[in-house]
């Protein structure tokens, strides 16, 4: 199904130079969608997808779990147990589908918003919480579930997917590579020149953006003037808009995607079209610079109650299916809050370890001022 996209009518000219830029896009795009948000189920011509029950109820089981998770790391860090937290509420079946759609040899490059990749990698979603409480560098490691640690700064990890994804070509492997990074990072030159890379030596990666319509306090418009995955036409290679609340869209876009670059024909551009329904982080207030109106249409548009709506109208899951996952849901709040409570804190000096493989003078000697300082304490009490 294409819905049809007001953007591609030709805007009348003014004398005002803002006037374009002031333009809303999130005004009916042209998009894949497979799932209706009211629950319907339609076809597309370039992407059919063909699943069982167990499949659908899986994928339901997935966005579920994962925003409880979410819930309870929020919650936790309004209680002063986690320093940060950056939700991912609203971009359920963006992270789902194209997390189902990848294979085990597969390598994924998360941002930090990638909870529910994580999920669908394997990733014990405590590790998760380790570094926004401060005890670690990440948690986890990175190979063993081709899971990559988070990364903080915006758009560096495309060049680490491209980079990878060369790698992998080089070596004759069909796996693929995936990259994903929010329609802020796509501002960044780091994304530009991944982008760059990736055409011309036709890298196996799919970039993977979640578009939710705003990087921090700033709108799409204010990243671009066309829709993000149309950049992908002037480096070469194609790009597709996905309805990023249709967990079955994202999951057959992301999956032809994977596919054509383990044939070998190179990069592709998915923007998944969703929405942030909460704060950017939890040092964030979202109600100083969106209208209420806003969030509300998009709520209407929930990821989560549009699987369910198919799932009840096709007799796919019943009420003792929905009864036992609102179980396992608070079974998983109740394991992630003792476990982020009961992490042990870690020794001082610790953070002074691994930023160098091989160490560094500057980092000893700051090292020792440290540990000096710290024993200041200790005569002190004496």
């Amino acid at each position: 199904m294409t819905v049809e996209s007001t953007a591609a009518r030709k805007p009348r000219r003014s004398s005002k130079r803002t006037s374009a830029a002031k333009k809303p896009q999130n005004a009916e795009p042209q998009l894949v969608q497979l799932l209706t948000p009211e629950g319907e189920r339609v076809e597309h011509p370039d992407y059919a997808i063909d699943l069982s029950g167990d499949e659908l109820r899986g994928l339901y089981r997935d966005m579920v779990l994962t925003r409880r998770f979410d819930a309870e790391a929020t919650a936790l860090q309004r209680q002063g147990e986690l320093g940060l937290w950056a939700s991912l509420l609203g971009q359920e079946a963006a992270q789902i589908g194209s997390g189902r759609a990848l294979r085990d040899d597969d390598y994924v490059f998360p941002t930090y918003r990638e909870h529910g990749v994580a999920w669908c990698r394997g990733v014990d979603p405590t590790n998760l919480l380790g570094m926004f409480r401060g005890v670690n560098h990440g948690g986890w490691d990175p190979n063993s579930n081709n899971f990559h640690l988070y990364t903080i700064v915006i758009g560096s990890q495309t060049l680490h997917a491209t980079g990878y994804a060369m790698g992998v070509a080089k070596d004759g492997a069909d796996s693929a590579v995936i990259a994903y990074f929010g329609d802020g990072a796509s501002s960044q030159g780091d994304v530009a020149e991944s982008f760059t890379f990736s055409a011309v030596y036709n890298a196996p990666v799919v970039f993977f953006c979640q578009n939710n319509q705003w990087a921090i306090s700033e709108p799409t418009e204010k990243q671009t003037r066309v829709p993000l995955y149309q950049r992908a036409q002037g480096y070469g290679f194609p790009g597709v808009r996905v309805d990023g609340n249709d967990v079955l869209a994202c999951l057959a876009v992301t999956r032809s995607a994977l596919e054509r670059a383990r044939r070998g024909e190179g990069p592709t551009l998915v923007e998944a079209f969703t929405y942030r329904m909460g704060a950017h982080t939890t040092s964030d207030d979202p109600t100083k610079y969106r209208a209420d109106e806003e969030t509300a249409a998009w709520e209407a548009k929930d990821p989560i109650l549009r699987l369910r709506t198919y799932l009840e109208k096709q007799e796919i899951a019943d009420a003792a299916y929905f009864t036992a996952l609102d179980e396992e849901s608070e079974a998983l709040g109740k394991r992630v809050r003792e476990a982020v409570r009961s992490m042990p804190d870690p020794e001082p000096l610790a953070m002074f370890d691994h930023t160098y493989a091989d160490g560094n003078p500057l980092v000893d000697e700051e090292r020792a001022q440290f540990a000096a300082y710290q024993a200041s304490f200790a005569e002190e009490g004496n």
